[in-house]
């Protein structure tokens, strides 16, 4: 069954995988261009009438976007996040929802299969494939930057890794909000919203002092960004509060799952 699972999810994978890197591949190419000493000083110019806060929302105030690394982390690390968060979300709303929508649950259910171990399959399948997409964009990344220029390797390896622990706990998240509902296109605009709506929360929370306790509630908080590119190294905190809510959603979408009426 996990097999089958691997197969059915594979086109999804290629497809937004083929989109992200599509993306960074355009702007690798044209970037030298941009930067060039007469476009880099125009650029200079321009960032000097942003307001500081918005610097600072896309990491602007301590990276120089003149370099192709310094663009990678500030919005090319946006880019990265949004995506495979949208990716992570959708296949967590949809992965043990298809087959309730397509009725293939009740071939499910005539196997001796349990449903706990259907569920299992799903979410190694889940897990495995967004592992392997942040996986698969370090490697295009490293590729690319090592024929741009010089670069920190170690901040590098964080950025690359952090998605994951962002990714995941949108998987879980969206897994579980998906056992209360029994069609796909229920889930749809739910899985957007969650990504959308957290990184909205996290861009304001950045901006105002006033709001800044709402980086407490949005899942992009979970990515440590600031703190990899300033100190080099992912805070503790952050893999240890990932790990519970992980743990917790694991345990409230085993027991919903359990308890759903499949149709």
């Amino acid at each position: 069954m996990l097999k089958r699972e691997f197969r059915i999810n594979f086109k999804n994978f290629c497809v937004w995988l083929f989109i992200l890197v599509g993306i960074f591949a355009l702007v690798y190419l044209m970037y030298p261009s941009i930067t060039n000493s007469e476009n880099s000083e125009m650029l200079n110019e321009v960032l000097k009438s942003f307001p500081k806060d918005l610097l600072v929302a896309f990491n602007m105030d301590i990276t120089d976007i003149n370099t192709a690394f310094g663009w990678l982390k500030s919005e090319g690390y946006i880019f990265i996040l949004l995506i495979t968060s949208a990716y992570a979300a959708i296949m967590g709303s949809n992965i043990a929802l298809k087959e309730e929508n397509d009725m293939t649950i009740e071939y499910l259910n005539s196997l001796p299969i349990s449903r706990n171990r259907i569920l299992t399959n799903k979410i190694i399948c889940g897990l495995s494939y967004i592992v392997l997409m942040v996986l698969c964009i370090g490697v295009f990344n490293i590729i690319c930057l090592f024929l741009s220029g010089t670069f920190d390797m170690e901040v590098f390896l964080l950025l690359s890794l952090a998605p994951i622990f962002t990714s995941i706990v949108t998987f879980l998240l969206c897994l579980f909000l998906s056992t209360f509902t029994h069609k796909t296109k229920n889930m749809l605009g739910i899985s957007l919203g969650v990504v959308f709506i957290s990184y909205f929360l996290q861009i304001v929370s950045n901006i105002a002092e006033q709001v800044e306790f709402l980086k407490y509630v949005s899942i992009f908080t979970l990515a440590d960004t600031r703190n990899i590119i300033i100190n080099g190294t992912i805070d503790n905190n952050i893999i240890i509060v990932s790990a519970i809510i992980s743990l917790v959603l694991l345990i409230c979408t085993y027991i919903n799952y359990n308890c759903k009426e499949l149709i």
